[in-house]
Order: structure tokens, then C-alpha cells, then sequence
């Protein structure tokens, strides 16, 4: 069998489907995308976690999801996401719609089920649907944070068909053994998770585990619960 060239073989073991899921602490390039869907927080929480930690990070948002964003963080998105590269739903000339542009995962956060039910049937009609199939087509990993509640049977008949065919549905549902306090804690029990399924390394979440090793890998002590604060949460997100 022919050996693959050197350069592309680094990359191979690199990738978070190889080599067994492993962490990665070496830079990547990773795509984020952002439907309409209430919970815009997580994506320029998601954005800001990788564009600081070095990696490079392309971002594309949707109409709908300028519009969520003005309500919920009183901002408009090009300023909360800075250290992107951003791009409207209508770019479809941009490197990330094609599969010859290398990219590490995507993940959209949130994904609304307008977006969710394209993605499952292959309606590639914007950038955040194409850039998805994309990283289908080219097996790379692909995590949906889908933001939905109650759920129909349309709606899960969907997520099934989007995870039969590579993609990683995950409910924006944040853990609470923890102890968050606060708004924050919350958003990065999940963009924490996320991370986690992009195969890059972070400590956004107190990760369990069990009570023989003091319950927390951190070894920090838990705390009681406290109230919900918008301001750091705010803070944050500007900084």
C-alpha cells in the first residue's frame, strides 16, 4: 500500500477521529457556526475559549442569529467576536465551503432546528449549512448544539438522521454536579464539553471524578450554589 507523505500523515494523527479521540494541545483550525437559535452565548463563548488559546478560527453567522444576538447580548456580533474570521451565511465563495480547505471541526453553537433539519436533508443553501456538509463529506468532526424545547418527533427524526450520517448531536443542557454559581459557570459546563468533542484541550469545566479521588479532578472543593450573575457573565464576554 502507498505511504502517505509525511506532512499528511502528522495531520492524520493529529485529527480527533484518529489515534482514539486524543486531546490535542498543538494548534488547529476550527469553524464555528451560529444559527438563530436562542443561546447565542455559547458560540462567542466558544469562539473567544479557541481564538485565545491560539487556535485559528473561522466563524459564520447567520441572519437570524445577528437578531438573537442583539436581544440576549445587547450586541452586535462582529464586536464579541473578535480573533475570527467572520463571515455572513451568504459568503459561499468563503475557504470554509470547500473541502480542499483543511480544517480540524466544526461546531455549530447553537444550532437552531431550521438549520438542524437542512443539514439532515443536505439543503445547502447558505454557508452555515454548506461548511457543515463539508466536514461531513470530508468525515471530519462536525458537533451540533442543538437549542430546542419541547422536541417533536420531526425534530428528533432529524437528529437521527444528522448522527447517522457523522454528525455529533449535543443538547445545550449544562451539568449541574459542579455546583455552577453563576450564568457563566453554566455556558462553560458546555462550551467546555464541546471542546472536548473538537479534541482540544481545556479546563472551561470542573470535570468529574468520583468520589475516591476527592470528586473533582481539580481537587477544588464544591462550592454551595449562588446566584445567577449576569454581570460577570457580561464582563466576560466583552474581555
Amino acid at each position: 500500500m502507498r505511504r502517505a507523505a509525511p506532512a499528511l500523515q502528522r495531520r492524520r494523527l493529529r485529527h480527533p477521529l484518529k489515534a482514539g479521540r486524543r486531546i490535542q494541545a498543538d494548534l488547529g483550525r476550527y469553524v464555528v457556526g451560529m444559527s438563530g437559535a436562542s443561546g447565542a452565548i455559547y458560540g462567542v463563548r466558544l469562539v473567544g475559549a479557541l481564538a485565545s488559546a491560539g487556535h485559528e478560527v473561522y466563524a459564520v453567522v447567520s441572519d437570524a442569529a445577528r437578531i438573537t444576538s442583539r436581544y440576549e447580548l445587547d450586541a452586535p456580533l462582529e464586536d464579541l467576536l473578535r480573533g475570527a474570521r467572520v463571515y455572513s451565511e451568504r459568503d459561499l465563495d468563503a475557504p470554509i465551503s470547500s473541502g480542499s480547505f483543511r480544517t480540524d471541526g466544526m461546531a455549530i453553537a447553537p444550532c437552531s432546528m431550521r438549520t438542524l433539519a437542512a443539514i439532515a436533508h443536505g439543503v445547502e443553501d447558505n454557508l452555515l449549512v454548506r461548511a457543515a456538509m463539508v466536514h461531513l463529506k470530508e468525515r471530519r468532526r462536525l458537533i451540533l448544539l442543538v437549542r430546542e424545547a419541547p422536541l417533536s418527533t420531526i425534530h428528533i427524526e432529524n437528529m437521527l438522521r444528522a448522527s447517522s450520517a457523522g454528525a455529533i448531536v449535543m443538547p445545550a443542557s449544562p451539568g449541574f454536579y459542579g455546583r455552577p454559581r453563576t450564568i457563566e459557570d453554566l455556558v462553560d459546563s458546555v462550551v467546555g464539553r464541546v471542546m472536548d468533542l473538537l479534541g482540544v484541550e481545556n479546563s472551561l469545566a470542573r470535570r468529574w471524578a468520583g468520589p475516591d479521588e476527592g470528586r473533582f479532578l481539580d481537587h477544588q472543593p464544591p462550592v454551595a450554589p449562588g446566584p445567577l450573575d449576569r454581570g460577570r457573565l457580561r464582563e466576560r464576554v466583552e474581555h
